[in-house]
């Protein structure tokens, strides 16, 4: 792996939460990238299925330079990819297994999530190239459960549920071996962007942080 999506993976790993920020508006990204942030979440994930993605990862990453590591989700392409990367993102997500887009996220050193749901999936991922492999959708299959079968015969494979994510069961997804949680509307749906405050945002961005913090501390005991 490249020093720098190296970095990068290091940095999603001790934060453990990537949350999946959709909006409509810039200053609803700028928001809540400020919440998250307030919150002690220094990752955010802007999918490219938001209009105006590509100038929020520029914005956030400009304003926050190293304090924030920014990334882009939904990426289809290759071309996708290599636009998001001039952009600002220093990860890439896809909901699927695009060797296009690993083959640009390598050549520009860049962190790369493919997306994956069967063992089969998973193992072409990993061998692909992946950094870490999203697990996606992960509640359809069982949720935490699922993540513990697929590292039973994979322990060295990097795993990022999403979909069906919550405080409430945030410790057993890391229990079960999970590198990191991707977090969508359990942070902010879609039907909230019209009248969510920062607050909101900080604040059920600190339950899953608590989760996670306290999962961590139940495995050094």
């Amino acid at each position: 792996m490249d020093g720098q999506a190296l970095k990068v993976l290091h940095r999603i790993k001790a934060c453990r939460l990537i949350p999946i920020v959709r909006f409509l508006r810039m200053e609803q990204a700028e928001k809540i990238a400020r919440a998250l942030f307030a919150a002690k979440v220094d990752i955010v994930e802007f999918p490219l299925t938001s209009e105006h993605a590509l100038a929020a990862i520029e914005k956030i990453s400009d304003e926050f330079g190293d304090k924030m590591v920014v990334g882009a989700g939904t990426v289809l392409d290759g071309a996708s990819a290599r636009s998001s990367i001039l952009a600002g993102a220093r990860f890439i997500v896809s909901p699927a297994v695009k060797t296009d887009v690993i083959g640009m996220c390598k050549r520009y050193s860049t962190a790369v999530c493919p997306g994956a749901l069967t063992p089969t999936e998973t193992l072409l991922a990993w061998e692909a190239g992946a950094d870490l492999v999203k697990i996606f959708p992960c509640q359809s299959v069982g949720g935490a459960s699922y993540i513990r079968s697929l590292k039973t015969p994979y322990p060295h494979i990097e795993l990022a549920p999403v979909g069906g994510v919550t405080p409430e069961n945030a410790a057993e997804f890391i229990a079960a071996g999970s590198a990191a949680l991707g977090v969508g509307d359990g942070i902010i749906s879609s039907q909230a962007l019209a009248s969510f405050t920062e607050e909101d945002i900080t604040r059920k961005a600190a339950r899953f942080m608590d989760a996670i913090k306290k999962a961590r501390t139940t495995a050094d005991d």
